[in-house]
């Protein structure tokens, strides 16, 4: 392997002064910081929660803004600066790193939540050198850290005098992938996944690394038999989607405050795991007695879909999910829809075979939806990998077993990564008691899908999150 940047969270060296991008430390109480600037404040409180308590962005950061009231041009900026810092964080910590007489795993995590803050102002941003130091040190003084008010300003002064294409060719690993990967600010390791996954285009890998940092959409979902896509768009005043015929777009705005998704009429789902959903109830199946499964429900998205589908064609969906808790959302999610809920294991659920229609839609590594939590990319593990690909082959074992002579089973991830999309799907063909179908004719004409049977979905071709599937008939 090349050298040049990485994250500890890849399980890989990186440069000393880098710190863990994983790194957890021990709950402190939180304090509020205050100086006067509501949209720099909140950004800080946010990337010192996830830094050390483990908090995810997207569901601190709206809760900070509803409880402080910051609303409008501060509650965009805060959110910029947010998920920008957070995204970018490898790269924050590595040009940080460069300045810093400290390791960064010895600076209290306050000021280099600051550091990374005023980092990205001055790398990523058109906010003056001048305020991003500023407020910055103000920030550091502001969080009981004012013996490294000095510091934080040596540090940021530095940064500023040269520009972040100075930056990068400084710090640029010598690999052109690896390169390709630090300038896109993602592990190496990520970028290594998404190259093979995309084989003979791999060309397009910088596509994708790019549209993988772009803030996504919004993407509803119309409840089939209660309310059309077309409807739900006029309603909300949103764009009908591609591909599925349920899918509406929305540019921006709070979902949870439409009147549809109140009602239960619609709800947020990435068009992609739409298609996935509806695939299950599409698939040709002989003599089906409406007896369809799925597997890995929590937390109901696919389910409530799949239950709609379920009551229109008069058959029952049984869903499987050990944790209780995400067991309470799906059973909030199939709400009225002819769906049971299982809370037990999907290795060994204790149900009877027989199934016409199973779905599972694999626990895996989430690389297809990083975009989603800009966190991600730094808290993830390569090795996380390893320890899943048992867990969904056993999982897809199991669906095979619970599946009649001639019934479907869908195989699903939001992973493009080759050892949890093709390779379980490769060992459960290799087993002999399926045949893989093509799988295209259900992404409702979605093109460029990729060159085996299954289909993979991108953010850079398609809009979806970089979901797979695959439809297998048991023998």
């Amino acid at each position: 392997m090349s050298g040049g940047f990485r994250s500890r969270a890849a399980g890989r060296r990186e440069p000393k002064k880098t710190a863990p991008a994983a790194r957890r430390r021990a709950p402190k109480q939180q304090r509020q910081v205050a100086i006067n600037d509501p949209a720099r404040e909140a950004a800080l409180e946010v990337l010192h929660r996830v830094a050390t308590d483990g908090a995810y962005a997207n569901l601190v950061l709206p809760g900070l803004l509803r409880e402080r009231r910051i609303t409008g041009r501060d509650a965009a900026f805060a959110t910029e600066l947010t998920y920008g810092a957070l995204r970018t964080q490898g790269v924050l910590d590595a040009v940080i790193a460069a300045n810093s007489s400290r390791e960064l795993d010895k600076i209290d995590p306050w000021v280099l939540a600051a550091l990374r803050l005023g980092t990205y102002q001055l790398l990523y941003t058109r906010v003056s050198p001048h305020a991003a130091v500023d407020t910055t040190v103000r920030l550091v003084e502001a969080a009981g850290q004012g013996k490294a008010k000095g510091f934080a300003n040596g540090i940021l002064r530095t940064i500023g005098r040269s520009t972040r294409q100075q930056w990068f060719d400084r710090l640029m690993p010598s690999d052109a992938l690896d390169a390709l990967a630090f300038e896109h600010a993602h592990p190496a390791w990520i970028a290594r996944s998404f190259h093979t996954a995309l084989g003979a285009q791999a060309g397009e890998l910088a596509a994708a690394l790019e549209a993988d940092s772009a803030r996504p959409g919004v993407h509803l979902v119309a409840r089939p038999g209660e309310l059309s896509a077309e409807e739900l768009a006029l309603a909300v005043g949103g764009e009908q989607g591609r591909y599925s015929p349920y899918a509406v777009y929305l540019e921006e705005g709070d979902p949870g405050e439409l009147a549809p998704v109140r009602e239960g009429l619609a709800a947020v789902q990435d068009e992609g795991s739409q298609l996935i959903a509806r695939a299950v109830a599409e698939v040709s199946v002989d003599d089906d007695q409406g007896r369809w499964l799925d597997l890995c429900a929590g937390p109901g998205g696919k389910a409530a879909l799949i239950g709609a589908l379920a009551r229109i064609d008069g058959a029952t969906v049984d869903a499987v999910e050990p944790s209780k808790h995400r067991a309470d959302l799906v059973r909030k999610a199939v709400k009225g829809l002819p769906v049971n809920v299982h809370t037990v294991d999907g290795r060994d659920p204790g149900l009877n075979p027989g199934y016409d229609r199973v779905l599972v839609d694999a626990p895996c590594s989430g690389l297809g939806a990083l975009r989603r939590r800009p966190e991600a990319r730094w808290t993830k593990q390569e090795s996380d990998i390893d320890e899943l690909v048992p867990l969904q082959k056993a999982l897809l074992a199991s669906a095979i077993s619970l599946t009649r002579a001639g019934g479907v089973v869908i195989y699903s991830t939001c992973s493009p990564d080759v050892r949890e999309t093709r390779g379980v799907v490769d060992d459960a063909l290799g087993r002999g008691e399926v045949e893989e179908l093509d799988a295209s004719p259900y992404a409702c004409g979605m093109t460029e899908t990729g060159e085996a049977r299954s289909v993979q979905m991108w953010p850079h071709r398609h809009g979806t999150d970089a979901m797979f599937f695959a439809v297998l008939r048991k023998k």
